[in-house]
C-alpha cells in the first residue's frame, strides 16, 4: 500500500492509503479527526468540505492521491479554541440546530469570505448554495456569513 505524505491543520504526517481511498476517511479513520462529517458520499451536500491549500474542497471525492504534499485544514484545524470569526459569529447567531452539517458550513464560508472579505448578501448566498443543510437554517446561515465578514475587516 502506497504512503503519502500531507500536512493536516499544520503538522506533517505520513499516511499509508490506497490512491483512491477517499480523504474524508483517512481524516475520520486514520487521525481521528471526527469533525469532518460523512454527508452524501457524492460531493453533493458539502458536510465533509475541508480547505485544500485554501480552496474549500469536498473530501469525500478527494483521493490520497490528489492530496499528496499538499496542505489540508479541517474544523479542528480552523482554530484551536474556536475563535476564528466565523465560528464566532455561528455562536452568535446561533446557526445550528442538529449541527450536522455546520462543520462544511463553517469551512465553506471561512474560505469563501479569505477571497471575498465584503461580501453583498447574494454572493453569500451563491458561496454557501452547495452546502445542503436539512434543517433548514440557511437565513441564521447567510446572517452568520455577514457578521463574520464585519468581524474580519
Amino acid at each position: 500500500m502506497p504512503t503519502y505524505q500531507l500536512k493536516v491543520n499544520g503538522e506533517s504526517h505520513t499516511v499509508e492509503a490506497s490512491e483512491d481511498t477517499p480523504v474524508l476517511w483517512v481524516l475520520r479513520d486514520h487521525m481521528n479527526l471526527v469533525g469532518t462529517k460523512f454527508g452524501c458520499g457524492i460531493a453533493q451536500c458539502g458536510a465533509c468540505t475541508i480547505h485544500l491549500d485554501g480552496e474549500a474542497v469536498r473530501s469525500c471525492s478527494l483521493t490520497m492521491a490528489q492530496v499528496e504534499g499538499k496542505s489540508l485544514i479541517t474544523i479542528e484545524g480552523l482554530s484551536a479554541d474556536g475563535s476564528h470569526p466565523v465560528q464566532q459569529a455561528w455562536k452568535e447567531v446561533d446557526v445550528p440546530q442538529c449541527g450536522y452539517c455546520q462543520a462544511g458550513q463553517i469551512m465553506t464560508a471561512s474560505a469563501f469570505l479569505e477571497k471575498n472579505p465584503s461580501p453583498s448578501s447574494e454572493e453569500i448566498k451563491n458561496a454557501m448554495h452547495g452546502n445542503i443543510c436539512r434543517c433548514a437554517s440557511y437565513n441564521r446561515i447567510h446572517k452568520a456569513v455577514g457578521i463574520a465578514a464585519e468581524k474580519m475587516s
